[in-house]
Parts: C-alpha cells; structure tokens; sequence
C-alpha cells in the first residue's frame, strides 16, 4: 500500500527537531522533513479488527525497514483501525505514523508482553522484585526515532493491569506505554494516550528528548498513573501537552537509593512549558522520590495545574542521597488544587535493606514565581530533613486564594528560604525578605527573566 505524499511529508528527523537544542530549551517550531522510505503495517499481514493480535506483523515490518538505517531512515505507516498488539521495539531512523482514526491498543494478555531485567538504576522492579514488564512500544540504544501521527491513539487497555496490581495479583512490576533506554535525539507528538498500565512515557538514560502537543488520559481512580517520567535524562522538552492522570501528571526521577546513586545519571538540562495538568491523588508536578541520581537545571513556565492534589511537589527521603536543585517554575494558574506547594523529606520506600540511611539528599535553590492560585486548601507544606535542611526556597510574587474553613496555609519544618509578595503570608523559614538574600534567590536568573542555567 502506497502512503499518501502529503503523510510522508509529515514525517520528521529527530536530529533536525532538536539537534541544536544543547541548552535543553524547546524548540520556537518543529521542522519536517520527509523519510525517504515508507511501509504500511497492512503490507505485513495486519487487522484493524481490534481481535487480531499483530505483534508479529509489528515485529516484521520493523525488522525489514531497520534495512533503511543508513538510507535515510524509514517510516511505519499506521492507518485507520483498531491494531491490538503485544509489546515491540523499534529501530533507529524511524518514524512511527498513526492516522487519525488508527488506535494501537495494548493486549490485556500478559503473557503477550516481555518480561526483561529491572533498571539498573532502580535494581528491581518498581512495584515488585525481580524483573518487570516490558512497555509496549520499546527502544533501546537508539537514535533518531519519531513517533508521531495526525492524533492517533495508543491505548494501554490498562484496567486489567490496574486491577491485577491493587489485588496484588502481578508477578511482574507493571509494564508502561512507551520506554526508551539509553537513546538520543527522540520525539514523541500529535498523539493521545490512553489508560497506560503505569506510565505513558518513560525515557531512560536518554538525550534530547522533545515530547510536543500530545493528549495523556488516564480515569482518577487508576492507582500510580504517570504521565510523562523523564529519567536520568537531559535535554528534555516538554511542550504543548494536556495529561490527566491518576497519580502524577509529568514526574522527573534519576533512580533509587544505591541503586541509582551507583549508576549516577542526573536528570538535567529539561524545559517544561504551556502544558496542562490534571492529578487525582499525587501531583501534577512531581520531582522525585526516586531521585538518587540528582535532577538539576528545570525550568517550567506558562503552565496551568488545575482539579489536583497536589499542584507542585518535590519528594525525598533519608537514604536517597543525590539532589534536586537548580530549579526555576514561574507563570503557574492554579485552580482547584488541594496544596499548592510542597516538599517532604519523609516520602517513598527504599528498594531493600541495602540503603544508606547516611545518604541524605539535598534540595536547594528552587524558586517558585509568578504564581496565582484560586480555590487553593493549603498554601504549602515544607518538611525537611532535620540533618539536611531544605535550603534557599524562594518565593515571590505569589498570590492563592485559600477555601474557607483551611486549617492552615502553611506548615514548615527544618527548611530555610526567602519571599517576596506572597500571599497568604508564609512561615516565618520563609519570611527572610528577597532584599537581604537576592543573591540567593537570582543567582540562577538573569537581568531579563531567563535562567542562566538552562
């Protein structure tokens, strides 16, 4: 089956997207160009029934277009149709195009699923011991792979796996959408995802990652639900997307207790921008608790968190070790959240008896700016670690209106910081004016708004 022109000149090069962006900014405008070679996934033998099983009719063409690698590059058409499947890898210089109306959906079959080794930076599975699920749809050590579409849809199918998992059912930790291990230069766009078993977009020791104006859905009731998981990965962008999910909305992570202080990637150098986020039971920003291996130099801005739990949340733990610093959030609406703020030192289990309970985490030099918040409980909830207090919190220019009958705005405890126009008044760890400490809190900013990091 020939693929129409116009579809092939929607497919792009990852290099092209996002090659130069070192500094981890999004891009202003994606720029398209054409695959050389293109195949549909009818030409090996699929149904778009919704019953067939095409893993094989995956497995298959993939295979063949891997031939195109050093050609230019391939793409795997997906039309219009419901394509049941187990779990697959791609291949490098490959773009995977959905229709609109094409529907892959996950097999509620586990046994159609993989099992293969846990992270090393994790030395388990997250849930259970032992190996876990492969996703869906994997990479691993690749470059250059677009999955992109005229808003297909990739549907987890993930009640089962949400049942099998709150009935401690599962030998296996539960599988995600889309993973990539230790690959660089990926793009994920114009896409939905639906009812992910776990998380939805996973990049794992990756670079240069752009992820742009998809839609992410999962029902409040799906436990531990994660958006988009950016691990141990620099040079990410996150930019124009909508996520609903049950536990957290976009989560930023670098691995768990020894585990991933040993395998030592930080999660840096990631723009979050103009997305909107939705988190039943944990937040729609998370960073962390499994941050062993250090997350630095975020910048988010223009975002809208609304119908949450929590709105901005940062999670450690003794035993943790590694950092979460250097982090810049400005141009937050936030309406209808629970609490708006917060940072625990006391969050997360540890993956067995081997953790250092000496490994203190450090978190310092965050900055939340320019933030309006209605229908808002509790301001915020700052709990450090009484032998590595949370250090310069600054705020400014931050104003929530809290629901009648809040017990409280704010709860603090071992953490030092600064603020400036914020309302309801802070802590009084808080209450340091920026005109004592401006050095502090602006050291990561420059004259005209922008990080100087990033």
């Amino acid at each position: 089956m020939l693929v129409p022109l116009l579809l092939l000149l929607a497919l792009s090069n990852a290099l092209e997207i996002i090659g130069e962006e070192s500094d981890g900014h999004c891009s202003d405008q994606l720029i398209l160009n054409p695959r050389p070679h293109s195949v549909s996934i009818l030409e090996f033998g699929a149904v778009g029934d919704g019953k067939t099983l095409n893993t094989i009719a995956f497995q298959n063409a993939i295979f063949y277009l891997k031939s195109f690698a050093d050609k230019g590059g391939a793409q795997l058409y997906v039309p219009s149709g419901r394509w049941l499947t187990g779990s697959f890898n791609l291949t490098s210089n490959l773009t995977l195009f959905l229709e609109r109306g094409a529907v892959i959906l996950g097999s509620q079959d586990p046994s159609h699923w993989e099992t293969v080794d846990p992270l090393p930076s994790y030395g388990r599975g997250i849930e259970l011991p032992g190996r876990r699920y492969q996703s869906l749809i994997n990479g691993y050590m690749l470059y250059d792979v677009v999955i992109t579409g005229d808003n297909g849809t990739i549907d987890g199918q993930g009640s089962v796996w949400w049942d099998w998992f709150s009935s401690h059912s599962l030998n296996y930790s539960r599988p995600h959408l889309v993973e990539f291990i230790s690959s660089n230069y990926i793009v994920v766009s114009n896409l939905t995802f639906l009812n992910a078993p776990a998380y939805n977009i996973h990049p794992v020791y990756c670079s240069y990652v752009h992820v742009q104006n998809i839609s992410v859905y999962a029902p409040p009731e799906s436990p531990y639900t994660v958006g988009i998981v950016p691990d141990s990965s620099d040079n990410v962008c996150i930019e124009d997307c909508s996520i609903s999910m049950g536990y957290d909305a976009i989560s930023l992570k670098s691995g768990w207790d020894e585990y991933g202080i040993a395998y030592g990637r930080p999660t840096t150098n990631v723009h979050i921008k103009q997305v909107h986020l939705q988190s039943s039971s944990g937040s729609s920003l998370a960073f962390g608790s499994e941050m062993s291996g250090g997350i630095s130099n975020v910048r988010v801005e223009k975002v809208h968190l609304y119908n949450s739990f929590n709105g901005i949340e940062f999670r450690t733990t003794r035993g943790r070790g590694g950092y979460i610093k250097e982090i810049i959030i400005s141009d937050v609406e936030m309406a209808k959240v629970y609490m708006a703020f917060g940072a625990t030192g006391q969050c997360g289990t540890h993956p067995d008896d081997s953790f250092d309970p000496n490994a203190l985490p450090i978190l310092d030099s965050i900055t939340l700016q320019n933030v309006i918040g209605t229908n808002i409980t509790i301001a915020g909830s700052f709990i450090g670690i009484q032998d590595s207090p949370f250090t310069s919190i600054c705020l400014s220019n931050i104003t929530l209106s809290i629901t009648s009958g809040s017990p409280t705005s704010w709860v603090c405890s071992n953490i030092l910081g600064f603020s400036e126009s914020v309302f309801p008044e802070p802590c009084p760890d808080l209450e340091i004016s920026y005109t004592n400490s401006s050095q502090a809190c602006f050291s990561l900013i420059n004259p005209n708004g922008k990080s100087a990091v990033l």
